[in-house]
């Protein structure tokens, strides 16, 4: 099982368009392009022992493994170890920093990838579904959906939860340091100024382009759904010739990295990521978590098995093993992202976890947070995402 908070990201020689285009219609091909941006794919890696066929799982035997592919440190580790120990399926893990990067493994690997579990953020998986990438879920084998609270059931991405259902949902910010930024910080646009000043050459942004390439439309109250070309040249000027050369790394997981480690003086974080770090530090008084207006982002990972899954019936248990009220708790408490269990708020209170501020959101606070929406800019955005990364030097 993979423990590390920085995973390994190792890139590989692209696979041909030609290639690609021989497995899917001129149309998908073009709309998963457009997720990754046309840039290389990952090459395909099938984990140990992964060789058995696509099945729908039925309830019978469970395989003795099970590979997840998912965001880094996503899971307690005492549900992983449990589910092992009670019902004996092995369980082996790698992570990926992005949705982008997710796809384009799975479209490298065309059914063959060796990942049974993946958790893909909601916005891309009508796109998933339509080009063959998920499995259809059994959802007599998940009987624990039954303890999610029906909001986050029934999502528009999958109306009758088919082939995904919630995981955790959560929102993004960031994260400064009070020694090195002795004003308040309260908005976006504030990020930006802190980033070119107080905090130049010591601030990172997540290693993703949503988020990256949201916040410049945060910033400005806009619609950063936005598909007007004038509009996201604008963002990509900004990004890439006034903000990258004060960034000194693109890190999705700054907070549990960069925070007890107090290498960054400003960083942007999931809020999730945000609270680990925070725990974690030594002196967490010396670091303020914003929550930044006017607006901001609201997402939701997903549970969902991939087509090729080898290990159906195991994934399907771990899924529903993850979803007992004990292990939703488990899972609030070590990822810190509200993963959408009944009642869980209170119950988290009377646990005695920290920090519930940052896991639990007022309606006001709600109100501010806007989800994405895939449209025909995306591949534009994957090209300043890139094109930034590579002014900044990283």
């Amino acid at each position: 099982m993979t423990t590390s908070r920085s995973p390994l990201r190792i890139l590989a020689p692209a696979e041909s368009a030609d290639r690609i285009r021989n497995e899917l219609s001129r149309r998908r091909f073009l709309s998963l392009a457009a997720l990754t941006g046309g840039a290389a794919v990952l090459a395909a890696c099938t984990p140990s022992g992964s060789t058995s066929p696509t099945a729908q799982a039925t309830g019978g035997t469970l395989e003795d493994q099970l590979s997840i592919y998912t965001w880094g440190d996503y899971d307690s580790p005492d549900v992983i170890d449990s589910f092992t120990a009670e019902l004996g399926p092995r369980i082996t893990m790698d992570s990926y920093s992005s949705n982008e990067e997710l796809i384009a493994k799975l479209i490298a690997a065309r059914g063959t990838s060796g990942y049974d579990i993946i958790v893909p953020t909601g916005v891309f998986i009508p796109q998933m579904i339509e080009n063959g990438l998920l499995l259809q879920l059994n959802k007599e084998l998940i009987p624990n959906m039954a303890n999610l609270d029906p909001a986050y059931l029934s999502r528009s991405w999958d109306p009758d939860n088919n082939y995904s259902v919630c995981k955790a949902w959560g929102t993004t910010g960031y994260v400064y340091d009070k020694n090195v930024i002795t004003r308040e910080l309260t908005t976006w646009a504030d990020f930006f100024d802190a980033a070119q000043n107080e905090a130049s050459g010591k601030t990172s942004m997540s290693d993703d382009p949503a988020g990256i390439i949201g916040a410049y439309f945060w910033a400005n109250d806009m619609d950063w759904n936005t598909d007007d070309p004038a509009e996201l040249d604008a963002c990509a000027d900004f990004l890439i010739n006034e903000i990258a050369p004060h960034i000194s790394a693109f890190d999705s997981y700054a907070g549990s990295n960069a925070i007890p480690q107090g290498t960054h003086a400003l960083m942007q974080s999931w809020n999730g990521d945000a609270r680990l770090g925070l725990m974690e530090s030594s002196d967490p008084d010396r670091w303020q978590w914003v929550l930044p207006g006017p607006i901001t982002e609201l997402w939701m990972d997903n549970w969902a098995i991939a087509e090729g899954a080898p290990h159906p019936e195991a994934a399907h248990a771990f899924i529903n093993w993850s979803m007992t009220p004990e292990n939703l708790m488990l899972n609030l408490d070590y990822i810190g992202y509200n993963v959408g269990g009944k009642d869980m708020e209170q119950a988290a209170a009377d646990e005695g976890l920290e920090l519930l501020d940052l896991m639990f959101f007022t309606p006001e606070q709600l109100a501010t947070m806007k989800e994405q929406e895939l449209n025909d800019s995306q591949a534009r955005r994957v090209e300043i995402w890139n094109e930034m990364k590579a002014a900044a030097g990283a």
